[in-house]
């Protein structure tokens, strides 16, 4: 085993509270797996931020690296799927939560928990993607499978976030309408430019509304939970669906069964942690054809890894504009 050292942001825990600092680790504070990985580009995700913070219990053990997506190169393997060389992306399986993620310039993994790079896709572009991305496009999926089809009115919370902001991308280019929900109307010119056709006020669906109110949308993707969902429901047009992927706002959900029994609509659950692999393959292959390298610059801002402590705080409050890639 190696014993030259790697840069790495580590959290350990002091009498209760997240400490974090940057540190330099060997292949032996690494956690078990049959994979090595030379990290080029992670990403910053909701997650990671109620990580920092300490909030939810995502991290399980300590002293660990967060980080719970990350794109690199092979170092070694011990399975015959993978060699050095081989460009491979991870995005969830409990990384950056459980086991050591993608806040460092090494990790190990299950090989099991990884997939190749897309041909002709960069490391930075599946960063740029990352865990927000590949959800994103798990909800686009969810939708169509549901009969959501193009020239539709689709509804996106979050729409300036990291998912919010892909979703809005990929289905303008499908041909949807795309009406962008937020509460940044100062966001209205980056999401126009990323194809929303209206933007919805935050505030108008935040409160507690009707049961049943007027019928606006064919289908959501929804990354707030809350009232803000229960809204949505009670808004959609019969036969709509809303694809939920989020609790930034809240994990309750104090709805009534009206919606779904006179509208005949449905919530659809979008996982991207243990999402199958069939499904994986699918949703990174249709990334890499429909998102351009014009998309990539639209979305992205790239920082150091030690900028990534004080984003927690900036993605928490929603001061997050699109997708954060980490360079390592």
């Amino acid at each position: 085993m190696s014993t030259d050292t790697f840069k790495a942001l580590v959290v350990n825990q002091v009498e209760g509270q997240n400490k974090v600092s940057i540190e330099k680790w060997t292949d032996a504070n690494l956690s078990e797996g049959d994979v090595l990985v030379d990290v080029e580009y992670s990403s910053f995700n909701y997650k990671d931020g109620l990580a920092l913070a300490g909030l939810n219990s995502i991290l399980r053990k300590f002293p660990i690296v967060p980080g719970i997506d990350y794109a690199g190169t092979v170092r070694s393997s011990e399975n015959s799927k993978f060699k050095a060389g081989d460009k491979v992306i991870l995005t969830g399986w409990g990384v950056g939560e459980r086991w050591s993620g993608g806040f460092a310039q090494r990790a190990r993994a299950k090989s099991e928990w990884l997939i190749k790079l897309p041909e002709g896709m960069t490391t930075k572009q599946a960063m740029a993607i990352g865990t927000a991305g590949l959800t994103a496009m798990l909800s686009v999926m969810a939708l169509e499978r549901y009969g959501i089809t193009p020239n539709s009115d689709i509804l996106v919370s979050g729409a300036a976030g990291g998912v919010g902001s892909v979703a809005v991308r990929l289905l303008s280019r499908k041909g949807y309408r795309v009406h962008a929900l937020t509460g940044r109307p100062e966001q209205a010119d980056f999401l126009k430019s990323l194809g929303a056709t209206a933007l919805v006020d935050r505030a108008t669906m935040s409160a507690k509304g009707r049961p049943l109110q007027a019928e606006q949308w064919d289908g959501a993707i929804d990354v707030a939970g809350g009232e803000m969902l229960v809204n949505i429901l009670a808004s959609l047009r019969y036969g709509g669906a809303v694809a939920a992927c989020g609790l930034a706002a809240s994990l309750d959900l104090p709805a009534t069964m009206f919606p779904f029994i006179l509208r005949n609509i449905a919530l659809l659950g979008v996982d991207s942690v243990m999402c199958p692999l069939e499904q994986r393959h699918e949703a990174w292959t249709r990334l890499n054809a429909e998102l351009t390298e014009q998309d990539f610059a639209a979305l992205t801002t790239e920082v150091e890894l030690e900028a990534v402590p004080a984003l927690a705080k900036d993605i928490l409050a929603g001061q997050v504009r699109g997708r954060t890639v980490v360079k390592l």
